[in-house]
């Protein structure tokens, strides 16, 4: 049976079986491979059906979303070893102005066959999506987010799509100001007109006159000011919903055709002892207050997305490349790979490349927060946006355009600021069906005040009516997450810290163990001398100097830590001659006619030289991790070198730091058991898994998981992406491989291991920040739509003024996005 579909925006298949995908699979190598990958998303819960064709390069899953999800699959395929075929997509979209709006573009955009995943942020009012690009492509996803009554932010070419998106929110901003300017002016000789004896004015209007006044100031308030109101309210009636411009409309519509009628027809509403009141005052006073709260959510959202803006602002414009020998100033963008490009003192570096010819010391601090200059020379790889400091150099580009570090790291964090966690989707599904449920509220409201309440029972029925429909805010519901996440997931990467997703921010909350991968983790991953022992009248100098000459010659890396320390120390080598290599044991050489052996005991025996009581020192060092060689110099031991892969700096500050935080530090090494327990006696580890093979960590950190804890893994090597996507969040260390970042929920950009300490500061901080403004909106709707409905009348006598209930639901809005904002000021501990 054929499985294709025609590109034309078809909606997904669901069935009896449950919701059907078809996702292209690579690196298959045989049927057995289809197999494998079959029978483990047939495994999964919630899966009702999977089909593998070898063939096609095709799994077609039938599946249950309640109960897995699409990351599922692909997270199964990939520690299978396998790939799926997924392109992912972030798209700008204009017109949404509530939690509503975003879910309908999400809903329509995951029932489109070809999409994988579909997640739409109203906090940064863009789309991510995952879709296999062979079924369908960006003009369905066009079509279909037009058909829900919203359009696609597009840059012209060679224009920048951040700098466009920072133009259109200022544009919106200004443009709400002008209408909250203008609504205000037109509003006040309303209120004048409506409480003139309070204003003292020394004559009265004729009261139709009055009225009429009122409704000329106030028609372009509703149909001019309001428009936007009124266009996105017909908007989601078209689609056969409601949103929040549905509730502003139908309460402002309600206050206004009200008061027309009470203005031409007066006695349609008298009754004995009232006379028809006009409520222009109260619609005019709704649409000003609910755009001036729009237009201060507007202004602190543009706060939230700083950290894309300063990121996009590190770019170098211009690069100076050498073309057919001419040097050339040229546009960044127009960069090729191959393209030398000549780099001189104080200038940024425009992409990023190997350095061919030349020496200098680089500024990193933008990109990873080092602040010492890192010195470079042939060979050493240079990253775009950094700063040259002293010398000039020539550099072949590696990498341009999206493919640099600096678009890498844009677009990681504009993922994850656009995805959403579990708390956020729980929140949408309630703000979903948050309108309707509004909607139905207000209606029992205006039929209870009619048919119960006191004369005149059709205006209290009305203005309650209003009062319900305007006090409803789903804005607060749908901004209450993503604001927190847009601000958290920034604040990381100005710390160096990059969150791939909302999942992930909230996840880190939760840990409370850590696996360190011990090499090139913990430790800098290159031997380097840690002690020298001299044998009595023997100095430390002496013993380098020999050693070192000895090793001269030698490519060994432990060899290379010992001419490295007396490179340190200042002492002046020689050529050695002789050199001859014994593989396991050590080395021979010449040194100023001198014979010179370095090497273990075994080849102190083999040599008949006595090790006059170093022996057991060298055991005792041994004991500590460290590998110990004997120096000796005419059949004379001198003393002992002392060689260890040593810890960073930060290493034990940071597993004190998680300690403290209560969450148990474990070391994976597949060093043995007695090397490990050093290594970690050191760190301030308890907790050691030692000789475990590189095949073995996922092992390890499953049994972790077993034990009932949330388990990160802190990994930098290739062998270390299994267990970093096993993990419940994989921690990548970015001095590390590309793969293992990759397969990481966090990548640290540069090596210091207190990194991981800020991120779970930071993911805790969020996650508190999240719950402050998930309280605030179920508390505030909670508490105030009885409050609009009148639920305080019967006792006190109060009732909620429509105004009032607009300046609240204004307010709201505001509130969670400035509580969001105060994550700005959260500070790394370090």
């Amino acid at each position: 049976m054929s499985l294709s579909v025609p590109r034309e925006g078809k909606q997904k298949e669901v069935t009896e079986e449950g919701k059907r995908l078809d996702l292209p699979v690579t690196g298959m190598s045989c049927a057995s491979c289809a197999a494998k990958i079959e029978d483990s998303l047939s495994r999964l819960k919630g899966v009702s059906n999977a089909n593998v064709n070898f063939a096609a390069e095709k799994a077609t899953i039938w599946y249950d979303p309640l109960n897995v999800s699409v990351d599922d699959f692909l997270k199964t395929i990939k520690d299978l070893g396998y790939s799926a075929s997924v392109a992912k997509l972030i798209i700008p979209i204009k017109g949404m102005s509530c939690a509503a709006c975003a879910t309908r573009v999400q809903d329509a955009l995951s029932s489109l066959d070809g999409v994988v995943s579909a997640s739409v942020n109203l906090a940064t009012e863009r789309a991510a999506i995952e879709y296999i690009p062979s079924r369908i492509g960006m003009r369905e996803f066009k079509k279909t987010i037009k058909d829900a009554g919203y359009e696609i932010l597009t840059a012209d070419k060679g224009e920048d799509i951040v700098e466009k998106e920072k133009r259109e929110r200022e544009a919106h901003y200004r443009n709400l100001k002008t209408k909250v300017i203008t609504g205000a002016l037109l509003s006040l000789p309303v209120f004048i007109l409506t409480y003139w004896d309070m204003f003292g004015l020394p004559i009265a209007l004729p009261r139709k006159l009055n009225f009429i006044i009122q409704l000329i100031l106030e028609s372009p308030v509703q149909f001019w000011i309001g428009w936007q109101f009124y266009k996105g309210a017909v908007s989601a009636a078209r689609h056969r919903t409601t949103n929040m411009n549905t509730l502003i409309a139908v309460g402002t519509s309600a206050a206004y055709i009200y008061s027309v009628i009470a203005t031409f027809y007066p006695s349609l509403f008298e009754v004995k002892g009232y006379s028809a009141e006009v409520y222009f005052d109260t619609a005019a006073a709704i649409i000003v207050l609910i755009l001036l709260g729009r237009m201060l959510e507007a202004r602190a959202k543009g706060q939230t997305s700083e950290a894309i803006k300063k990121l996009a602002g590190l770019q170098a414009k211009t690069a100076k490349v050498v073309r057919n020998g001419s040097e050339l100033d040229i546009p960044v963008e127009e960069v090729e790979i191959g393209d030398v490009i000549i780099v001189r003192p104080g200038e940024k570096i425009p992409v990023d490349g190997v350095i061919k010819e030349g020496y200098s010391s680089v500024d990193e601090a933008m990109l990873t927060g080092e602040s010492i200059p890192v010195e470079k020379k042939i060979g050493d790889f240079v990253i775009g946006a950094t700063i040259n400091k002293t010398g000039s150099f020539k550099f072949e580009a590696t990498k341009v355009g999206r493919e640099t570090m600096l678009s890498q790291i844009i677009n990681m964090v504009q993922e994850a600021q656009g995805s959403k966690s579990p708390i956020a989707r729980m929140a949408d599904l309630i703000a979903s069906y948050f309108v309707p449920a509004v909607m139905g509220i207000s209606v029992i409201t205006f039929f209870i005040w009619y048919s119960f309440g006191p004369e005149p029972s059709f205006t209290y029925a009305v203005l309650n009516f209003i009062a319900v429909l305007i006090i409803a805010c789903p804005c607060a519901l749908g901004l209450a997450t993503p604001t927190s996440i847009m601000v958290g997931t920034g604040k990381g990467a100005e710390n160096g810290i990059l969150i791939r997703g909302g999942e992930a921010l909230e996840t880190a909350h939760k840990i409370n163990s850590i696996v360190f991968d011990k090499t090139g983790t913990l430790t800098k991953g290159e031997p380097s001398v840690t002690d020298v022992i001299a044998n009595k009248s023997i100095t430390e100098r002496d013993i380098l100097f020999y050693a070192a000459s000895a090793e001269k010659g030698s490519e060994h890396p432990l060899g290379e830590a010992i001419i490295k320390k007396a490179n340190q120390d200042s002492i002046e080598l020689i050529a050695a001659s002789d050199f001859q290599a014994i593989p396991g044991h050590g080395i021979k050489a010449k040194v100023s006619g001198r014979d010179v052996i370095l090497g273990n005991a075994a080849m102190m025996d083999d040599e008949g030289i006595k090790l006059n009581g170093l022996k057991e020192k060298a055991e005792e060092l041994a004991g500590e991790g460290k590998t110990p060689m004997f120096v000796a110099v005419d059949n004379s031991v001198y003393g002992i070198i002392c060689v260890a892969d040593t810890l960073k700096e930060s290493s034990v500050e940071a597993v004190k730091s998680l300690h403290k935080l209560g969450i148990e530090v474990v070391m994976l090494t597949g060093d043995n058991r007695r090397t490990g327990e050093a290594i970690a006696k050191l760190a301030g580890i308890a907790r050691v898994l030692a000789e475990v093979f590189p095949e073995d960590k996922v092992k390890e950190v499953k049994k972790l998981q077993s034990e009932g804890k949330i388990v990160a893994m802190v990994g930098d090597g290739i062998n270390d992406a299994p267990a970093l996507a096993q993990a419940d969040i994989g921690i990548a260390i970015g001095t590390g491989t590309d793969i293992a970042m990759e397969a990481s929920d966090v990548t640290l950009l540069k090596g210091d291991l207190r990194g991981v300490v800020t991120a779970i500061a930071l993911s805790r901080a969020t996650m508190r920040n999240i719950k402050q403004n998930l309280f605030w909106a179920f508390a505030y709707n909670t508490v105030l739509i009885p409050v609009a409905a009148g639920i305080l009348f019967p006792f006190f006598g109060i009732l909620l003024n429509p105004m009032l209930a607009a300046a609240a639901m204004g307010m709201s809005s505001v509130t969670v996005v400035s509580n969001a904002l105060r994550l700005r000021r959260f500070k790394s501990a370090f």
